[in-house]
């Protein structure tokens, strides 16, 4: 193994610019791995434990989608910018002017996978292999999943949600602390959290622009533009080798991951069984060890 050395900078979109941190050489001529994160809204940093696939000498690209971390912030700007296709538009855009676009792995966390199906469903011509990590192949699934988790939860938890939801009083001290007993659970279950997931946190935290106008006010009242996404009926046109990952207690429960195993040609799965959404937090070595094996089956 080899100790790999990070760089970072800014890659023009349109009037904006997009922030990205390669670690390792593009050089190399090992096909770049590229990390796309979860949100809408969230940043790279909680991803970052995968960086450490560099030091198998593959180069690992991680970057903050536009309005999220260190990238251009559009507080301004309403539900008729934050679409699918300008993230696509920005991930093809990065691709291109880091001169990777012809040869690259795609991992997705969460939202990433959405993005990733897709990008995979343009059928870009470098990409190599595609990792859909803890993603629903629809918002709807995700959300009647998201009842059944709830009405698993200890008494008063469900009580408090839908309490709050129905008076809209998300930001509820009691409404709070009940979305916190959810993530424990079904997002992630190394507690404390990890300081990389704080430091996502405390960025949506101060601009929650496109999580809130995406998705919602959380990870299981989606109520956002996405609410009615779904590539169920098209993942089938995915020709990329995929590989797709989850965690036995994920908020992406088996449900909702299984349109993509059902509909794409070559697929495989693992659950990882002490998992929640965040396996490679919760589970790293195993969780780098099955992604490293796919990634160089596909180079």
């Amino acid at each position: 193994m080899t100790q790999s050395h990070s760089t970072e900078g800014l890659v023009p979109f349109g009037e904006w610019q997009t922030w990205y941190r390669i670690t390792g050489d593009l050089a190399s001529g090992v096909t770049p791995l590229v990390v796309v994160h979860g949100g809408p809204g969230c940043t790279h940093d909680y991803l970052l434990t995968l960086a450490s696939i560099a030091e198998s000498g593959r180069p690992v690209v991680h970057y903050d989608q536009l309005g999220a971390g260190r990238s251009t912030h559009l507080p301004d700007k309403g539900v008729d910018f934050w679409t699918v296709d300008l993230f696509l538009d920005e991930l093809d855009n990065l691709l291109e002017t880091l001169g990777i676009s012809g040869g690259y792995h795609l991992l997705g966390q969460s939202w990433g996978g959405m993005l990733g199906a897709e990008h995979a469903l343009r059928t870009p011509r470098g990409l190599k292999g595609l990792v859909l990590s803890n993603s629903p192949a629809s918002m709807e699934l995700w959300a009647s999943e998201a009842k059944v988790l709830r009405s698993h939860m200890p008494p008063g938890v469900e009580d408090a949600l839908d309490l709050h939801e129905q008076a809209g009083s998300t930001n509820d001290p009691e409404y709070l602390a009940a979305t916190q007993a959810y993530y424990d659970v079904h997002v992630c279950r190394v507690l404390p959290n990890p300081p990389e997931l704080l430091k996502t946190m405390e960025y949506m935290a101060d601009d929650s622009t496109v999580y809130t106008t995406m998705n919602g006010p959380n990870e299981f009242f989606c109520i956002g533009s996405l609410r009615n996404w779904s590539v169920v009926d098209r993942v089938s046109a995915i020709t990329a080798p995929t590989l797709l990952l989850s965690g036995r207690f994920d908020e992406a429960t088996p449900a909702t991951v299984q349109p993509f195993m059902d509909n794409i040609a070559n697929v495989r799965w693992t659950i990882f069984e002490e998992s929640s959404h965040m396996p490679f937090v919760e589970e790293p070595d195993l969780y780098r060890e099955i992604v490293e094996a796919f990634l160089r089956e596909n180079d």
